[in-house]
């Protein structure tokens, strides 16, 4: 038994060291480092001037508008964003975008530096981020042209947990120069404005790409991007719908996204006005910053985590431990309402989370074909948002100003155990998805087969059991997405069979 872990592992640390002497991953991966910095340092810059500022005054119900009005117009148009991912040239709108993010970054910050408040504000951090995250979405869509079937689990494990830890960086980078600067209307402005570095790099790196490199493979549809971008919402849905493991997975990115949006108003009103310091660890945006740093640790983790567990229990069950997980967390570690227990519960949220999502991104990225990849993408974006949004949302009519309610952080707990009713639902009614084991999450037998030998052929071929065997990982890995490009294809060549 001791064996196959261990041929597990090898496999790994080449399929890492492949990613790495790739230049196109390397590129796209820089891009998902500056734009998240960058989100970091402009976001946390934000938060700092809406919440921590003592020039202007907030209580739970502003926090959550905030918030709103952020996220969840992005959420209503994302889905038509990703509509055109699927058919213009990815590049080329990642050189657009990032130029336009740099000019709404500049006005945003401006109006933050004036003492703006009102929707000016917020419609300057809506096109803003709404911006960041067309780009986001992008990067997921282009990743299968630059990484071969089998390392997308790695892949995602490297770049998403890569750039959610620079976002952490951007947000510590902010509070830093908060801090020196001063929490002020100027400070903040200056604070935001530091975040254009992100959007110099997204376009710097994003020019150095071949025109249509990153696809869409099949752009002939673009005189009917009009018509696309209005069925954009319909069409992810409809694609998504016809996963059943991109279902399983979107319930349980919405159950932690409802979860978390709680545990969020709940962990910011206590840092504003619930909590003192606790000898090293500090309260107010201060202990923010920290807090933002416990769940980045988490995230690092994560990406070393997830890969390991999801070839050996596979991307289900995966999912399963990290909601429970997060579910024991807010109960043990929310209830006590201090410092360092807080600060612990952030750090394992962060791991849940990013692994959620990591097995999440694996299941459109294998389970959608490349045409409609971009919508799936975008929706999972508005699954994301709008969960978060609701939450934070229903939690602010219900918090106290303080922001201690047991009542709010059990409420967390339970929404992490529906998650996992409702993913179970969603994975039994239909055939088995997608792989239960090997790094990528390809196909396995279903339960009672698993003590056959399909788990340990080489080549991914099942060798025995009584019902016909699933496809192998690399059929698993391509049959979805027959339209996958000849770049992408042909990396498959250099790929580790193990």
């Amino acid at each position: 038994m001791p064996a196959p872990p261990a041929a597990s592992a090898a496999p790994g640390r080449v399929g890492r060291r492949e990613l790495a002497a790739q230049p196109g991953f390397l590129r796209l991966l820089t891009i998902r480092l500056g734009a998240q910095w960058g989100d970091g340092v402009f976001q946390a810059a934000l938060g700092g001037a809406v919440l921590f500022n003592p020039e202007r005054q907030s209580d739970p119900v502003l926090v959550a508008v905030g918030l709103a009005v952020v996220l969840l117009p992005y959420s209503l148009v994302g889905p038509f964003a990703g509509a055109l991912l699927d058919r213009w040239d990815r590049r080329r709108v990642f050189v657009v975008a990032g130029a336009i993010r740099a000019v709404l970054t500049l006005v945003t910050a401006a109006v933050v530096a004036a003492g703006v408040t009102g929707p000016a504000l917020y419609l300057g951090a809506l096109a803003t981020i709404g911006v960041s995250r067309f780009v986001q979405a992008g990067l997921s869509a282009a990743l299968p042209h630059v990484v071969a079937p089998r390392r997308l689990v790695a892949a995602n494990s490297l770049v998403t947990t890569s750039g959610a830890g620079a976002a952490v960086v951007g947000a510590s980078c902010a509070f830093v120069v908060t801090g020196l600067i001063g929490p002020g209307n100027l400070g903040s402005g200056i604070t935001a404005a530091t975040s254009v570095i992100g959007s110099a790099v997204i376009v710097a790196v994003a020019v150095g790409f071949a025109r249509e490199s990153l696809g869409p493979d099949d752009p002939s549809e673009a005189a009917q991007a009009l018509r696309a971008v209005a069925s954009g919402l319909a069409d992810g849905a409809r694609a998504a719908r016809e996963a059943r493991g991109v279902v399983a997975a979107f319930c349980a990115v919405a159950a932690h996204r409802l979860a978390f949006g709680v545990a969020t108003l709940v962990m910011l009103l206590m840092m504003r006005n619930g909590l003192s310091d606790w000898g090293p660890l500090k309260a107010g945006i201060a202990g923010l910053g920290e807090t933002v740093v416990a769940a980045g640790i988490g995230l690092v983790v994560a990406a070393v985590v997830t890969p390991w567990l999801t070839s050996r229990i596979g991307r289900p069950a995966t999912v399963r431990v990290m909601l429970g997980l997060a579910a024991a967390a807010l109960l043990a570690l929310g209830l006590p309402m201090t410092l360092p227990t807080i600060l612990a519960a952030a750090f394992l949220l962060g791991l849940v989370g990013q692994a959620i999502k990591l097995c999440s991104d694996a299941a459109v990225q294998r389970e959608v074909d490349d045409a409609r990849r971009g919508r799936v993408f975008a929706l999972s974006d508005t699954v994301f948002n709008v969960t978060y949004v609701l939450a934070v949302a229903a939690a602010a009519l219900l918090a106290p100003l303080d922001g201690r309610s047991a009542g709010l952080i059990g409420t967390a707990a339970g929404l992490y155990g529906l998650g996992l009713v409702v993913h179970e639902i969603a994975l039994r009614r239909g055939v088995p998805v997608g792989d239960t084991r090997g790094p990528d999450g390809g196909a396995l037998p279903v339960p009672e087969q698993r003590g056959d030998q399909g788990g340990r052929d080489q080549g991914g071929r099942d060798q025995g059991g009584t019902q016909p065997g699933p496809p192998s990982p690399t059929a698993a890995s391509t049959s979805p997405s027959e339209s996958v490009s000849a770049r992408s294809t042909s990396q498959r060549d250099v790929e580790d069979p193990a």
